[in-house]
């Protein structure tokens, strides 16, 4: 087998094999998938990992990588946050944690516009690389930390956290539009919960958990203390 009709293989396995049974069923969602190409996004040394489903480390050793979040989600919990949180051709998106820049193209090619912030100088740089590389012209990565989101920039119809947090900061449930929907996986390890957030009006928002999984940290988002007796 050549290795294009290889590589086109593995992204049909994984469409069909690991997201579509994972309850990702949006046509959208699913032909996105397959004519964005995730292997760009992917580390060089890596690039065989591009369509298994695991998180893959971006910088480091897996190791570190994993346990300072340094990764790309496993392409299913990418597909299925895509899918919930539904950006419109409209809308306008703030992403938090960039990583290879792969969701933030993700999200591009479904809204007006994406900001992506990552707070490590070395995934800035990968992410701006690789969505210039893949051509994608209407999102912006600024290096930041994106625990307080960017006010300076909302309100925002749609916002992702690409990994976990213990709880969603209400600095960044501030910045949604009314009807805006922000999409995290909320929770500590064992139990993580991918969590919709919608603003439902000035102050009030409703709030569903939607699926069980597992996801690295995000950088400085508070942690709740943990008693000992």
């Amino acid at each position: 087998m050549h290795l294009p009709d290889a590589i086109e293989k593995a992204r049909f396995n994984m469409i069909e094999q690991q997201i579509r049974p994972w309850d990702v069923l949006d046509p959208q969602v699913l032909q996105l998938l397959a004519v964005l190409h995730r292997e760009d996004f992917v580390p060089p040394a890596h690039k065989a990992l591009a369509f298994v489903d695991m998180e893959i480390p971006l910088t480091g050793s897996a190791e570190e990588a994993l346990s300072t979040g340094r990764c790309m989600l496993a392409p299913k919990v990418e597909a299925r946050m895509l899918q919930d949180a539904s950006p419109q051709p409209h809308e306008k998106v703030l992403e938090v944690g960039a990583g290879s820049g792969y969701m933030a193209a993700l999200l591009a090619a479904r809204a007006a516009s994406v900001v992506t912030l990552e707070i490590d100088p070395d995934l800035a740089r990968m992410a701006r690389e690789n969505l210039a590389r893949a051509g994608v012209m209407n999102a912006q990565v600024l290096e930041a930390d994106g625990a307080e989101g960017l006010p300076a920039q909302g309100p925002f119809d749609v916002i992702v956290l690409s990994g976990s947090v213990a709880q969603v900061p209400q600095a960044l449930l501030s910045q949604l539009r009314v009807g805006g929907r922000l999409v995290a996986i909320v929770g500590s390890d064992p139990v993580m919960r991918a969590t919709r957030v919608t603003r439902t009006g000035e102050a009030t928002w409703t709030t569903e958990q939607r699926w069980d999984t597992m996801a690295p940290r995000l950088q400085h988002f508070s942690e709740p203390s943990r008693f000992v007796f």
